[in-house]
């Protein structure tokens, strides 16, 4: 079997090589930036929650800002390393299909059903590639799992501990599959032993986070829990019908309804008992992660990417039995998928787009004056944004002083009379026309200049009408 398991793996390696250049070239995310600002400000010596707002888990950040220490402070060093980690979600995934199911079968064809299902997704490509979690969680929900069906002792334990524990320290979109895997590790022979190891190796990856606690609790559990609990929906008035949408979404793309369609398939087929508890496992882990994935306000298609590694184990269950002739069909079909998807974005907003804004605001705004922009322009000019500027969407939230300053909150009104009092020497917007006119910017500042769909203002018209920060 060694000439198709070469094959198998120079296929996937063709699209892994497809993953990275994509990460280098058209990957780009609204939300990233504010990661990857998050990770600069890291690097510089910053912690999250206790001198920014950062409403997310803290250890991708931590393992951007690595990155960019190792590598260089640009961009494209944490979208090589996501695209990476997605690469290795595939070849965890379609390994295990080679090497759970038996050569009697169709094998081959099963295994790069299970490999192309992951590298080629439209949600894998477009997010598994950029700054934030995506990557990392997949490979690590992989790793866990693939930890478990080993069926070993107390080390294999340990290790889907700390890798299951390692994707929700990354994202808490993951965090139902460190509770699934545990109830399979222990199962109905109360192998209780078991349970140890693995939650000793789910302290270990949330270390990070615990050190945060210990030093900043209030601030700590404001971002992780009181943030997504309570303010997340804050400006969504429309936030059930947003998720409606989004949980339909899947209807409207061939992609998605074929993988749902052969993982039902593949789970309903006759197997032996072990294999049988795998696919079970992989059924509990993807309802169960939609199913939460589904509760959040707002939710995003994007987030259900991190089911899409044991959707395909199913769908691979499911080629498996059929033959070759399904496999080449579904091939092809998802490949014109993904090609259609990203010729239809050709034209989409990328990360060179933003450079030449980046270049316009560092040429007008002098050194330490205070500046507006987008979390991506104080990224690429790696220039320190004024207190509570790290994320954009926190100036929607409005506290009291005392907790606004505790939580580094600045409130929109705030930020607004900022502008209008000309207290910045430069201010960059995206796709904010009304925004423009409504604070009559064009009145305030002198200069202007228009890259697209983004403008940069500089120069206020009265350069004593106001001081950053407002408050005194």
């Amino acid at each position: 079997m060694r000439k198709p398991y070469l094959l198998l793996y120079g296929i996937l390696s063709l699209i892994a090589a497809g993953l990275v250049a994509y990460s280098q070239t058209w990957a780009f995310s609204w939300d990233e930036g504010f990661h990857l600002l998050a990770a600069q400000l890291v690097k510089g010596g910053k912690q999250p929650y206790v001198d920014f707002l950062f409403a997310q888990a803290p250890l991708n950040v931590y393992l951007n800002a690595l990155w960019m220490r190792l590598f260089g402070e640009t961009w494209q060093v944490p979208h090589a390393a996501s695209a990476l980690f997605s690469a290795g979600a595939m070849f965890l995934t379609a390994d295990y299909v080679w090497r759970r199911f038996s050569p009697a079968g169709w094998r081959f064809a099963a295994a790069v059903t299970a490999g192309l299902s992951v590298g080629l997704n439209v949600a894998v490509v477009q997010f598994g590639t950029v700054g934030q979690a995506y990557g990392a969680a997949l490979l690590l929900l992989v790793a866990g799992f693939r930890m478990v069906v080993r069926r070993g002792g107390w080390w294999t334990a340990f290790g889907a501990g700390l890798f299951s524990g390692g994707a929700a320290a990354c994202t808490l979109l993951t965090a139902p599959a460190a509770p699934i895997l545990l109830i399979w590790i222990v199962g109905p022979q109360r192998a209780w032993k078991k349970a140890a190891p693995f939650l000793a190796g789910v302290l270990l990856a949330f270390v990070p986070l615990i050190r945060l606690f210990v030093e900043a609790p209030r601030q700590t559990l404001f971002n992780v829990v009181q943030y997504h609990m309570i303010y997340r929906a804050v400006n969504w008035y429309s936030a059930t019908a947003h998720n409606i949408g989004v949980l339909t979404a899947w209807l409207n793309s061939a992609q998605a309804l074929l993988l749902i369609l052969l993982a039902a398939y593949g789970l309903t087929r006759q197997w032996d008992a072990e294999r049988r508890a795998d696919l079970r496992l992989c059924a509990w882990l993807a309802g169960i992660l939609a199913l939460h994935l589904s509760t959040a306000r707002p939710t995003f298609e994007q987030y259900f990417l991190l089911t899409v590694p044991f959707l395909s184990i199913l769908a691979a269950a499911a080629i498996h039995t059929a033959g070759p002739r399904l496999a080449l069909t579904y091939a092809v079909l998802i490949s014109l998928g993904l090609a259609k998807v990203l010729y239809d974005g050709r034209d989409d907003f990328r990360w060179s787009d933003f450079e030449p804004v980046a270049r316009k605001v560092a040429a007008v705004a002098p050194p330490g004056s205070p500046i507006l922009a987008d979390e991506h322009v104080y990224f690429l000019m790696k220039r320190q944004p004024p207190s509570g500027m790290e994320c954009d969407d926190s100036h929607k939230l409005t506290f009291p002083a005392r907790e606004s300053a505790l939580f580094h909150v600045v409130p929109r009104a705030e930020v607004n009379q900022g502008i209008k009092s000309g207290a910045f020497s430069a201010v960059e917007m995206c796709d904010s026309d009304d925004t423009i006119e409504e604070l009559g910017m064009r009145q305030v500042y002198a200069h202007n200049a228009v890259f697209g769909d983004c403008e940069v203002f500089w120069r206020p018209a009265s350069p004593t009408a106001g001081s950053w920060p407002i408050r005194r």
